[in-house]
């Protein structure tokens, strides 16, 4: 799987100013299958709006969108999206949640229950398969929307800053556990967030977006598994978040 975005554009026309504003502006970027990429950058350089692109919730104004050699023009199930809100449906059991997109995949019930308690027994939810989301806290409903993304096994999971709404605490743990299962299953991530410790924890490479292109580039190569009580004393993780914030200030 490799997904290729070239000489992306995006345009919108604002009413208010009455002039169209660019907020993508020839941005070309290469992730190749079960790379972990983190973008960063200031608010309004174009993070979500790529992100939306590449998901194909919005159309492109120029360039293109290649996933597999095939040019993006909509949703599909070879995309996963996580978004900050938690987003279950409260009617629907855990189990359910999480075995949704195979429901909408047409794969039998046997076989989507079985998938999805696989799933939930991955991040230790297995005991909460029947209970509904009102009754888990918020790091519990994140964990069940990262899973029901991954059950679909999409080629690439896309994640808009998934553990903003959490407190800090549930947030290393949520940051823990993702590393640890993007080890055993290596999905293809793309990682929005405007934290800088967080996005070079997460990756394999963190992107630095500047008013709509691609500012840096900058290989993560940091010991696996990844656990916050040992990496925050590593001088390569210093090293490199300070590399990324200083990028992220010229931005």
């Amino acid at each position: 799987m490799t997904l290729s975005i070239q000489n992306l554009e995006k345009t919108y026309f604002n009413p208010y100013a009455d002039a169209h504003v660019t907020v993508i502006r020839d941005l070309s970027l290469t992730v190749e299958r079960g790379e972990f990429v983190s973008v960063v950058g200031p608010s309004g350089c174009g993070k979500t709006t790529m992100l939306n692109m590449i998901a194909g919730f919005i159309p492109r104004s120029g360039g293109d969108i290649l996933l597999n050699g095939k040019s993006v023009s909509g949703p599909g199930a070879d995309r996963g999206v996580v978004f900050q809100s938690f987003a279950l449906f409260p009617w629907k059991t855990v189990l359910d949640n999480v075995g949704f997109g195979l429901r909408m995949k047409g794969v039998p019930k046997s076989e989507r229950d079985r998938i999805a308690r696989e799933y939930l027994t991955l991040v230790g939810l297995a005991e909460a398969a029947n209970r509904y989301p009102n009754e888990l806290s918020g790091g519990m409903q994140q964990r069940v929307g990262v899973i029901r993304a991954l059950a679909n096994e999409p080629d690439v999971l896309l994640m808009d800053e998934p553990f903003a709404s959490v407190d800090a605490q549930t947030r290393m743990t949520l940051q823990e556990e993702l590393t640890r299962i993007w080890q055993e299953r290596r999905p293809t991530v793309i990682f929005i967030t405007h934290d800088v410790p967080e996005a070079v924890f997460l990756a394999t490479r963190v992107v630095v977006l500047s008013k709509g292109r691609v500012l840096d580039d900058i290989a993560v190569d940091l010991p696996q598994p990844r656990v916050w009580d040992r990496l925050v004393h590593d001088d390569r993780f210093k090293t490199i978040s300070a590399r990324v914030l200083q990028q992220v200030r010229l931005a």
